[in-house]
């Protein structure tokens, strides 16, 4: 978060000293045609490749040609949704607030994916890595009751896991659940259509909710059960609030 707010402070300063535009302004040039147009998006430009190039230090080394090159390839690209959903801009925030959120999750997406370009179809695959899984997710504020059920359901998830899926739906799973791996680099290793992917997680997860179901349970049910718990006096109070 304090990156993000460092590089939109930096947006609003370069916007100051730029003509200002309100929320309003921003979308009649944008929506218009003509110079009016290309002025508001030679000016949008400037502010989010700046905004950018300051966002992304957190990432990578300032004044990188890494960091100069996807600046700019994340502004073209950034700006062509931006355009495309000028409609659900609801004005809550500065448009060049809402702009910059647009823009900096695609950077942080193809940086994920450069990230994985260079690892293997194996390495993506590779099991073992999860064994941190357990701690990350069980709550260290809650109380020994709410823990052993908190292991149970882990417990239980895990053997559904097992159980359901094939090895290379479990694998392709972990991979993307639990270690990160954007589904277009995967999807490039494995030699398909990130929608063919897709449909494949999809189905993964039909299975899933199927055997829940079976099991008398609910999505909702196993993320409640890692939600909402308070502690009082070492005994967990579930769904109240003190």
């Amino acid at each position: 978060m304090g990156v993000l707010q460092s590089a939109q402070r930096g947006v609003w300063r370069l916007m100051s000293s730029q003509r200002s535009r309100d929320n309003a302004e921003w979308i009649s040039a944008l929506t218009s045609t003509g110079q009016a147009q290309e002025a508001a998006l030679a000016d949008l430009r400037e502010i989010l490749v700046s905004g950018l190039r300051r966002g992304l230090a957190a990432w990578l080394e300032p004044h990188s040609p890494q960091l100069v090159s996807l600046a700019e390839e994340t502004t073209q690209e950034a700006l062509v949704r931006i355009l495309a959903k000028l409609d659900t801009f609801e004005g809550r925030s500065r448009f060049t607030t809402w702009a910059y959120k647009v823009a900096i999750r695609i950077a942080l997406t193809e940086l994920r994916r450069k990230q994985w370009q260079d690892v293997s179809l194996d390495g993506m695959l590779e099991p073992g890595r999860e064994e941190g899984r357990e701690a990350s997710v069980l709550d260290p504020q809650a109380g020994p009751e709410a823990t052993v059920e908190q292991r149970d359901m882990l417990a239980l998830v895990g053997r559904i896991l097992q159980e359901e899926l094939t090895e290379r739906q479990l694998a392709m799973m972990q991979a993307v659940a639990l270690r990160g791996v954007p589904m277009e680099a995967l999807a490039q290793k494995l030699g398909i259509e990130r929608n063919a992917l897709y449909k494949m997680m999809h189905d993964a997860r039909l299975k899933l909710k199927r055997r829940l179901a079976r099991e008398g349970l609910e999505l909702g049910d196993v993320t409640a059960t890692f939600e909402g718990s308070n502690t009082s006096g070492g005994r967990v109070v579930k769904g109240e609030r003190t």
